[in-house]
């Protein structure tokens, strides 16, 4: 098999990202970059790299996503590490590290990254401030020594990752504490949809129409800001005015909401003045 007749098996896919995902698999069975794919469509592949392309491909045309094929995913400047144990890390996400980054923090921060999966947000955050703490904490024990693992590797040496629920780890206050928590209706029909089927659904969903685990943090969070500390939440398309509210009657000032990548209000955040 040629590469240009391996590209061409796209066809056999219904995703709407067919000829990407095609793109990534041969890549990854090539260790190869796209830039290769184009310049050499004559090559051939090798009986093992084509056994190892069709196994994929088949998984792929089955929905399993292409992340967790690969079993990484990029995100910000960098590749992390992925498994069925965390949520994929989205473009929609860095729009929360933007913000973050805007903030008018200290060089000696303290960030706190509540339900941190593969610790994408709070490895961005440290690479981007070598000079800040940052605390990531997740349930899921697989999740814990993943986002270790991916900070270790990309040289995020002022992350720590701790195991437990929520705030259940910690006991210091906080200058910025950031999350994209589970917050999609348990009854929502979008969960039997696309990749989300393969994610798993304790990173996803939350009681009270998705809000539930939203409103928690909000409630605990002052306990554990500095004044003038923020917090930053991502959330569904359609929360963004709850979420809001809910800032605003925790006694939360300066509330906003920005929007991701496809224009969607997705972060909104607030700072504790108290």
């Amino acid at each position: 098999m040629r590469i240009d007749e391996a590209l061409a098996k796209s066809a056999e896919l219904t995703s709407d990202s067919a000829r990407v995902d095609v793109e990534h698999l041969l890549c990854f069975v090539l260790k190869k970059s796209p830039s290769y794919l184009r310049t050499w469509p004559e090559k051939q592949l090798t009986p093992e790299q084509r056994d190892h392309f069709d196994l994929l491909l088949a998984r792929r045309s089955q929905g399993t996503p292409v992340a967790y094929l690969t079993r990484q995913r990029g995100f910000w400047s960098f590749d992390l590490e992925v498994s069925e144990f965390t949520l994929i890390p989205r473009p929609d996400t860095e729009t929360l590290v933007e913000w973050a980054l805007d903030l008018p923090l200290k060089s000696q921060t303290l960030a706190l990254d509540l339900g941190t999966g593969t610790g994408a947000i709070a490895i961005a955050l440290a690479l981007e401030n070598p000079t800040w703490q940052v605390k990531a904490v997740d349930f899921v024990e697989q999740a814990v020594e993943m986002a270790k693992r991916n900070a270790q590797r990309l040289g995020a040496n002022n992350v720590n990752v701790l195991l437990g629920s929520w705030f259940e780890p910690v006991t210091d206050r906080y200058d910025l504490i950031v999350s994209n928590p589970p917050y999609i209706d348990p009854i929502d029909p979008h969960l039997t949809q696309g990749d989300v089927r393969f994610e798993p659904i304790t990173a996803l969903t939350a009681e009270d129409e998705g809000l539930a685990d939203l409103f928690y943090i909000i409630k605990n969070a002052p306990n554990y800001l500095n004044a003038d500390g923020w917090l930053l939440l991502e959330h569904g398309y359609d929360q963004a005015d709850q979420v809001a509210n809910k800032l605003k009657q925790a006694g939360f000032e300066q509330v906003e909401t920005r929007r991701d990548v496809g224009g969607n209000p997705r972060i909104t955040g607030g700072c504790w003045r108290v």
